[in-house]
């Protein structure tokens, strides 16, 4: 999984896996999903990200992992 913020477009795309992309679909305005051949959503694209998000600090991300429900 790769995130990739790009500052001058002002977007966040998120990358799910390297299979190849066959179509993209704009599910609500300023978000992309991109779909592989077997129709999995692959990547979401998320546009004019400042807007959406204005205290967003895209320096300070932060991943967290949830445990899992079978450990519990």
């Amino acid at each position: 999984m790769r995130l990739h913020v790009d500052q001058d477009a002002d977007a966040l795309y998120l990358r799910l896996d390297d299979s190849t992309i066959v179509e993209s679909e704009e599910v609500s305005p300023g978000i992309v999903l991109d779909y592989n051949v077997e129709n999995q959503v692959v990547g979401v694209e998320i546009l004019h990200l400042s807007r959406r998000a204005p205290r967003l600090e895209t320096g300070k991300l932060v991943f967290e992992t949830a445990p899992s429900v079978a450990s519990k």
